[in-house]
């Protein structure tokens, strides 16, 4: 019975059931007060995809599905951002920024006080879909500075 329950627990294991890893932001303690609140009121699922842990443990950031869409808050602006000003595009009132890397499509927050970012693999196409299940809680917890135009 033991070596069946441990069969189990490893086949779930690999489902990505575990801690995804993310890297942790270092930013201002102001921001990371601000961007806990964010990241805690962000949905319990994207596209479906359930929240999950993410290791090392912290309030900036979370994961939903497997293969893992990585979410973190108090990033620096990406670079080309500053430049990309007609880059800009809005989902239910919430400005982007998208950057195509191999495996996907990283998006973060444009003319907002906290910068929040999402890693979504290709595997979710399209891509974009996830922000709208995200956008209530960046209009309520992220302030508006300038909209895109």
């Amino acid at each position: 019975m033991f070596a069946a329950a441990a069969a189990v627990l490893l086949l779930a294991a690999g489902c990505g059931s575990g801690p995804v890893p993310v890297a942790v932001p270092s930013p201002a303690p102001e921001v990371a007060e601000a961007c806990a609140s964010l990241v805690k009121a962000l949905p319990a699922k994207v596209l479906d995809a359930e929240r999950r842990d993410t290791e090392p443990a912290s309030p900036l950031t979370t994961a939903y599905g497997d293969p893992p869409i990585e979410v973190t808050c108090g990033v620096a602006p990406p670079a080309g951002m500053a430049q990309a000003q007609s880059q800009c595009f809005e989902v239910n009132g919430v400005g982007w920024f998208a950057q195509e890397v191999t495996n996907g499509v990283i998006f973060t927050t444009i003319g907002r006080k906290l910068y929040l970012e999402l890693a979504v693999p290709s595997e979710y196409r399209p891509e974009a879909n996830a922000l709208t299940d995200v956008s209530d809680a960046v209009k309520q917890h992220n302030t508006l500075i300038t909209p895109c135009t």
